[in-house]
């Protein structure tokens, strides 16, 4: 394909995907061109972007940094890409990088755009980077402590990098509850114990839900202690979601608060950007037993068919990587 194109990845409508082919606009001085290496799929969001179940409420801010057209559709999504520079300023000149932009297999935008790899990083690993920035967000909005008692619903991606975080903190005793006994293997590779809903422990002092369903919340309530926190990291779309706020909600002073990567942390705000805080996740991924999340990976040219294989809510999948 000549340089001057480009092939990427549209949702034409609710459930429809396709390839189409597209110019590339020539890279000025302050411009890099990056041929993509490999992308993710991030199975929470791009299932309701791809479903076409994004409320019209959300469509302005729920929209990607580099998206092209508007939902429902047809839409051009995405946030995973790393891929290596081919053309832009000498210090990003043949390096991996890492790049907020759709599924796609070269593209141009501003230099300031893409963030290099850090020294230690396979170009493989580095896809996680937007999820591992949207767990040390909401770890920002949650404030974990030493020697806290931590319940992390959902072990998924975020959920699984939440615990893994939160297990690093002197003192902490952390549970990552799944209704899926297999992730009990993800856990145990990364060194978190285990639990299914019925055996999680309760009293906790900060809970974490990211399991992405009604029932998970509705057992962080129930696994919170007196005066405890819980954080909702799942985003429901269109769902409305019911939960038992008129039982021991009130009398156990139980706070329940919103997480969103959007924008950085009240808490960080002040000192923090985006751009530093993904530099500190793709510094934070250079542990190879991370490996363990990407359980998938398909080539760029089968994404028409892969994307509803992965997307379906039958499938049960964690990362899946897409090569390019």
């Amino acid at each position: 394909m000549p340089a001057n194109t480009a092939q990427a990845f549209w949702v034409l409508a609710p459930g429809q995907g396709a390839l189409r082919e597209e110019a590339l606009p020539p890279a000025g001085d302050t411009d890099v061109r990056v041929r993509t290496r490999y992308s993710a799929i991030s199975r929470g969001t791009e299932r309701l972007v791809f479903d076409g179940r994004i409320p019209a409420s959300e469509h302005v801010r729920m929209r990607a940094p580099f998206q092209q057209g508007d939902f429902p559709g047809p839409v051009k999504y995405g946030y995973a890409s790393v891929g290596v520079v081919e053309q832009g300023p000498a210090h990003l000149l043949d390096r991996n990088v890492f790049c907020l932009y759709p599924h796609q297999d070269r593209y141009v935008v501003p230099a300031d755009a893409v963030l290099p790899l850090p020294e230690g990083l396979p170009v493989e690993r580095a896809v996680l980077a937007a999820n591992m920035e949207t767990a040390i967000n909401g770890l920002w909005d949650a404030g974990p402590g030493i020697g806290n008692r931590i319940a992390v619903i959902g072990a998924g991606v975020v959920g699984a990098l939440i615990a893994y975080l939160c297990a690093r903190i002197p003192g902490t005793e952390v549970q990552l509850i799944d209704i899926a006994p297999q992730r009990a293997e993800l856990a145990d590779t990364l060194g978190i114990p285990f639990c299914t809903p019925e055996n999680a422990a309760g009293e906790n002092d900060l809970v974490i839900h990211a399991s992405g369903t009604p029932q998970g919340l509705r057992s962080g309530l129930r696994l919170a202690g007196q005066e405890a926190t819980l954080v909702e990291m799942s985003w429901f779309g269109q769902q409305e979601v019911s939960l038992p706020l008129g039982e021991a909600f009130h009398a156990r002073r139980l706070t329940l608060r919103s997480s969103q990567v959007g924008t950085v942390a009240p808490g960080h705000r002040a000192r923090w950007d985006h751009r530093r805080r993904l530099a500190l996740a793709l510094d934070l991924l250079r542990d190879e037993r991370l490996d363990a999340l990407i359980d998938g990976e398909s080539n760029f040219q089968d994404l028409p068919v892969s994307m509803p294989r992965v997307l379906s809510g039958s499938a049960d999948v964690l990362c899946h990587r897409v090569r390019y």
